[in-house]
Order: C-alpha cells, then structure tokens, then sequence
C-alpha cells in the first residue's frame, strides 16, 4: 500500500510538533513530521517537567488553564499518564517585601478572573515542606499544578501520533521550504515534500524557517541547565520555586533531587551542542542549600542542558503566518513551553481546519516584532 501524500508537513519532532501532528490527525488530516534529529533530542525531552500555572505570563494564562485541563486527562489523549502528578507547585518568599510581591501577583490575577494561585504564609508553607529553611516567610501556591516525565511524555505524543496513522521522520532536516502555486515545497536531508500546510514547531531553528517565509523574528537559542543528586531520604512533595532566586526543585519517588530554574549553560544550535557553566550551577546548588540547609552534604551525580528558542518578551511565537497562506508558527516558548504542549496542538488545528483559535492568541502574533527590527535596521 502506498504511503498518501501528507496534507500538513510539520518542521519539528519536539512535544509542539508532535502535538500538532497528533490534533491534525484527529482532524482527519494527514501529517507528516520531519525531525532533524529524533523527537525529544532538545528541549521537549530535557527540561525539568514543570506542569505549571504558577507565575505565568498574563498573555500565557487562557492557554496554560486550557491545557492544565488536559494535563488532568492527560491519558485520554495520548494513552499514558506521562508520570504527570498533581503534587502542587510552590514559589518561596524568603522576605516579606517578596511576600509582597506575591500578594500583587495574586490581585492582578483575580481581575483577570484567575483564581489558581493561592497565598500561604509560613505556617502553612512549614507543613508542606516541614524542612524549609526557618527564615521563609511564605509563598504562592498552586496546589492542583505538578510535574511529568519530559521525555516519557515526548514518547507518549509520538507513539499517539503513529497510532492516528501520522509518519514521523528522524534525521530530516529540513534546509529549504518554498510556496509555489498554492503548495509548500519542503527540502530536507530525508528527502522532498510537499502539502498544502506547513507546521513551523522547528523550536530554536523556528528562527531560520520563518526567516526563509519572510517573517525574520529575533529569536535566540540558549542552554538551561540541570542537574541531579544521588538519592535521598524524602523530604519534598510539591515543586518548588523561590521569589527572589532562580530556582526549579523536586524530588522523585526514587529519592533524586532535580535542580535547575534558569541559569544558563552555552548553546550553539549549529552544532547541537550545549556547554555547561559551573559557576550557574554552583549558584543554583547555593540556592538549594540555603533554602534546605541539610542538603549541604548531598552529591550532585548529573548536569545537561538542552537548546531553547527564546524571545525578547519571553512568550512564544503563535499563529498563522501573515504573510502566506498554509503556514502556521509554533515556537520559542522561551523555557517555558512543556505545559502549553496539549493545547498548542489543538490551536494548530484549529487554525488549519477552521481559520481561527478558540483561545486569545493575539499576543503572539509573529508580527508584533516588526517595528523592533525596523528599528534596529535603522539605527
């Protein structure tokens, strides 16, 4: 039986890609994945997990409440849970002028009619995370928030997405894309292809696809890193954040502690490689230390760090082209992107079956970059 030719070619096997491809197919579309290297190889595998709508941007919160709904039924979708737990996420104040801070937040959220983040102080943060350090003052809260397993996840989408009768391709670069009479040329190390649709998920490389559309964005790539210790005692339920520090912390079930929140390694996404920067993560391990005194003993047996696309707002590209028609952006989720990744999916193929989003995504528009970079011409 011949393979059909494919209505949609996404550029990206990440979690974005993956579940555009997946809510294609569910459209009765025929998508076709093409992965430079093999899904999950960057970001959407190695990040931390954070299944989040603590400390969102505002433009980001529709989607991430949208998708947090699917992240409770993760399993209806994609037939596995991807290790998703509900074991909450909490950001620390380790002053009362940051408890302030917090206390802000949480107001402009209720004039926007978000509910999810909830003020503690130190009492109840103590019988959530009994070993805090004694100087915490209080926190934010979003107790039905949690974590996944990054990669477990990236295997669940992919394996879905085969199943719904979509092809995807690792090793397919793809170097060239064209739009000629109605159709998008797609050149790639795999071979030549081509479909009305066109899916921009390429995540640090989206930069250069929507540069050959004529739509150049001042994305960059950079490197988060992470690290893991060697197992230890339990001690920690919910993920935790600071106020005032960069800092993503959690501990699994078989003891590890997971460390990360922000500081960054080098990233050259040319070569796919990434650099650690020991003194980022000699920062990140202080953090822990002063916010968990007793882990000042515990050995650190793992550091990575994956390639992010990042934009100078820190929110991603989202939406359809505007200047071709049949091409639909989806990237630079600026480190942050993990628990979009649902319903990315389903805006995608809204936008390709029905011509618009039932979520505001105006805010990311590619265009909203263009009288930056006139400007930066100009000067």
């Amino acid at each position: 039986m011949s393979t059909p030719a494919p209505d949609a070619v996404v550029v990206g096997g990440g979690l974005h890609g993956l579940s555009a491809a997946l809510h294609l197919a569910r459209a009765g579309l025929v998508p076709l994945v093409l992965e430079k290297d093999y899904p999950g190889r960057h970001a959407s595998g190695v990040n931390a997990g954070g299944v989040r709508r603590l400390g969102r941007h505002f433009a980001e919160m529709p989607l991430s409440a949208a998708a947090m709904e699917l992240w409770h039924t993760i399993g209806d979708l994609v037939d596995d849970d991807c290790g998703f737990v509900a074991c909450g996420q909490v950001k620390v104040a380790e002053t009362e002028r940051e408890l302030d801070v917090l206390k802000q937040r949480r107001r402009a959220l209720l004039e926007l009619g978000f509910e999810h983040e909830e003020i503690i102080g130190a009492e109840e943060l103590r019988r959530l995370v009994p070993s805090i350090a004694p100087h915490c003052v209080g926190a934010t809260i979003c107790r039905s928030d949690g974590a996944a397993h990054p990669f477990r996840t990236v295997t669940a989408f992919r394996r879905k997405v085969h199943a719904l009768g979509a092809r995807v391709l690792a090793g397919a670069a793809v170097r060239r894309i064209e739009r000629r009479d109605g159709v998008w040329n797609v050149e790639s190390t795999a071979g030549r292809f081509s479909a009305p649709l066109l899916i921009n998920a390429a995540g640090a490389w989206g930069g250069e696809i929507a540069r050959q559309a004529g739509e150049p964005v001042p994305v960059r790539a950079q490197a988060p890193m992470l690290m893991i210790t060697q197992r230890l005692a339990p001690f920690l339920t919910p993920v935790l954040g600071a106020a005032g520090r960069m800092l993503s912390f959690k501990q699994f079930d078989n003891g590890t502690v997971l460390i990360g929140g922000g500081h960054l390694g080098t990233a050259d996404p040319a070569t796919n490689r990434t650099e650690i920067q020991l003194r980022g993560m000699k920062t990140s391990a202080e953090t822990v230390q002063a916010l968990f005194p007793q882990l000042r003993q515990a050995q650190v047996v793992r550091f990575w760090a994956g390639i992010e696309a990042v934009m100078p707002d820190a929110i991603p590209v989202i939406g359809p082209s505007e200047r071709h028609a049949g091409l639909i952006h989806v990237f630079g989720f600026s480190a942050h992107g993990f628990q979009l990744s649902p319903i990315t999916g389903r805006i995608v193929a809204e936008l390709a079956t029905q011509g618009h989003s039932t979520l505001p995504i105006t805010p990311f528009r590619i265009s909203r970059f263009n009288s930056t970079m006139a400007a930066d011409a100009c000067a």
